[in-house]
């Protein structure tokens, strides 16, 4: 199944942030680009120049003007961006000050909650004003054991209008998982939900909370937001305090103006190979690199309503909350996506009339598994683009949104990390969707695939590297002063090359093809496939309900094992086996086909709903998997070291 699914009209494209950007970029230095593909090349030939437009274009509030776009555009890493430029980044969230709605939070079950704009920025100071109160200054650490809720959102903007550096965990991590994280970075102020909901069930977070300040004597202060009710006993707990009496009598906020690459984030590796590293991320960075996301790629306006299926122990939640500084309504929501019904998200999508839906390829095929029709059930007619990342989407699922949601629609896969805070690859508002792939490459991401002789290919599987430096990148790594943790993550395969580990092709019109991790990339008798090319074949029959694959030495080579999650009514036959096996061969190839295909009762994941082929990999090798409070369900894990079917050819 491949070919053109989706192009924009002429009307689309002349309505385009991206064609407006384009029209730009000709006026300013005189040009005659007339497509991405023109705008693509310039971008990366002229990365001082394009990102000082988007400076511009983006309208980015500064206290001061930069002397310099960037000091040495070939180094990497350690290039500086906008050395002498001063901004605060929750400043440039917070410049829409009126009755205009801001943020909308449904959680299960609840009616929606609504903040406009002027209210966000008077909790914000309230907030802001408590914190400076009890002397949280520029350069501590505030973190997030929050559910996707407003009052995440106002702790994230006090902190760093602050010039604190903010990090969170959604509240579905372990106690261990939570303390691999904050226990490393020593955070002043914690922000705590005294529960949460899932699946229908209220689930308590404050005897976790509890243990985890008494491992955390970097603490300070907690403050407990009421959630799953309305007065939660917070005795317990030392140094806490109610949500409602922290707040301050501040009505207005001082912006301090910072560096451009004053630290703004701590994000988190998954940690399921060790300690999660904690990358640290500048604020003008990630302020400048999601705005060329939001308002080039992803085509966001001030008129659009956007959302985002995310924890805020996902790079996303830090993405879309960025949507605030466009001026567009971004919608939270908490809860299961399948509670009470399959239907969810999509009844919230008709209901506040969500014109970019983001989700991850997961979803997308668990939608597809049950059989659900979100275009003949509900009303979609203002959505204009959906958003899906966390993995591949595959083939089917391109087809399925086709068929299934809406016809007129722009599908973007995209493709990037925690690591930049942003994508390698995304949407196109002003070109077409073919099936599989992502539409292009982000502007001035140099971005290529390489051979195993370190040469870029076309149309050609290779290693995902980025070439030229890029401001989101992170400044540092923490507790990493002579950067061996970030060179060795990044720059030691080549050196001055960022290699990002992800398996990918690049095909003559610019596509992007994800195969999958290149550290779980399979190579029977040395032939190296991507896992991706398989779960394409086999997550969308009818019989399997998810899958993972990896790569088994045995025997002096590698061959493919497949394990299979059966759907419900199905048994794994040999004739399923047959079937599975034939669908490989004519869908991929013969040497896609496994060696051994076996069921089993759960597919495990880490908690940013990925799949984790390494540490399945190393627990049928009789390895230790390290961090198990990384993954979403660790318990799967231990079916697969009691397989009697590995110890047989």
């Amino acid at each position: 199944m491949t070919g053109l699914l989706w192009k924009p009209s002429e009307e689309r494209i002349k309505n385009s942030n991206m064609y407006r950007f384009l029209l730009f970029i000709n006026e300013r230095y005189r040009l005659n680009l007339n497509d991405y593909d023109g705008l693509y090349r310039w971008s990366i030939d002229h990365i001082p120049d394009f990102w000082a437009s988007v400076w511009d274009f983006g309208g980015i509030k500064a206290g001061r003007s930069y002397d310099q776009v960037i000091d040495n555009p070939a180094r990497m890493p350690g290039a500086k961006w906008f050395s002498g430029g001063r901004l605060n980044f929750a400043e440039n969230l917070l410049r829409i000050r009126d009755d205009s709605p801001a943020l909308v939070f449904k959680g299960e079950d609840h009616e929606p909650v609504r903040m406009t704009y002027g209210k966000l920025y008077d909790e914000v100071a309230k907030i802001a004003g408590g914190l400076r109160e009890i002397g949280v200054k520029a350069g501590d650490r505030v973190a997030g054991f929050m559910p996707n809720m407003p009052e995440t959102v106002v702790a994230m903007l006090a902190a760093t209008s602050l010039g604190a550096v903010w990090s969170s965990c959604s509240p579905d991590f372990g106690i261990k998982g939570v303390l691999d994280r904050f226990g490393q970075i020593k955070p002043k102020v914690l922000f705590v939900a005294n529960g949460y909901f899932f699946k229908g069930k209220v689930l308590d977070s404050l005897g976790r909370i509890a243990s985890i300040i008494k491992e955390l004597p970097s603490l300070e202060k907690v403050i407990v937001v009421p959630y799953t009710e309305k007065e939660p006993d917070i005795s317990s707990l030392p140094n806490a305090v109610h949500y409602q009496d922290f707040k301050s009598s501040e009505d207005h906020l001082v912006f301090p103006q910072l560096p451009f690459d004053h630290p703004l984030y701590i994000m988190f590796t998954s940690g399921t190979t060790g300690l999660p590293k904690c990358m640290v991320q500048g604020a003008g960075g990630i302020l400048i690199n999601h705005l060329k996301e939001l308002l080039l790629h992803t085509n966001l306006k001030r008129e659009d309503t956007i959302f985002y299926f995310t924890t805020c122990g996902w790079m996303m939640w830090n993405w879309v909350v960025s949507s605030l500084a466009v001026g567009a309504r971004v919608v939270l929501f908490d809860g299961s996506p399948f509670y009470p019904n399959p239907g969810a998200l999509w009844k919230m999508a008709q209901d506040e009339k969500i014109t970019i839906f983001g989700t991850s390829a997961g979803y997308i095929a668990a939608l597809m598994n049950e059989g659900v029709k979100p275009g003949k059930e509900y009303d979609l007619s203002p959505l204009a683009t959906i958003l899906s990342t966390g993995s591949p989407l595959s083939e089917e699922g391109f087809a399925y949104i086709y068929r299934e949601v809406k016809q007129d629609v722009q599908l973007s896969s995209i493709s990037g990390g925690s690591d930049i805070n942003g994508c390698f690859a995304l949407g196109n508002p002003i070109g077409p969707v073919y099936a599989g792939e992502l539409q292009c490459r982000g502007l001035a991401m140099k971005v290529e695939a390489w051979d195993e002789e370190g040469k870029p290919v076309i149309n050609q599987q290779g290693e995902l590297v980025c070439t030229a430096p890029s401001p989101s990148m992170p400044l540092y790594f923490w507790d990493d002063p002579d950067k061996k943790k970030y060179l060795a993550a990044y720059f030691e395969i080549y050196p001055g090359i960022w290699r990002h580990g992800d398996y990918v092709l690049i095909n003559e019109r610019g596509g992007v093809v994800i195969y999958g991790r290149s550290d779980a990339t399979l190579n029977p008798g040395g032939v190296r496939i991507g896992t991706a090319e398989i779960y394409r074949q086999v997550e969308n029959m009818e019989e399997v309900q998810d899958s993972i694959v990896v790569g088994h030495n045995w025997k002096n080579d590698v061959r493919i094992v497949l394990f299979v999650q059966m759907a419900e009514g199905f048994a794994l036959t040999e004739k399923i086996r047959d079937k599975i096996r034939q669908r490989i061969r004519a869908g991929a190839s013969p040497r896609h086909v496994p060696a051994k295909i076996i069921a089993v009762p759960e597919i495990p994941y880490t908690l940013n709903m990925k799949k984790v082929e390494i540490s399945v990999k190393k627990i049928i090798e009789g390895k230790t998997v390290q961090n198990r409070d990384a993954l979403k369900n660790p318990e799967a894990l231990d079916y697969y070291a009691k397989l009697k079917e590995l110890r047989e050819d």
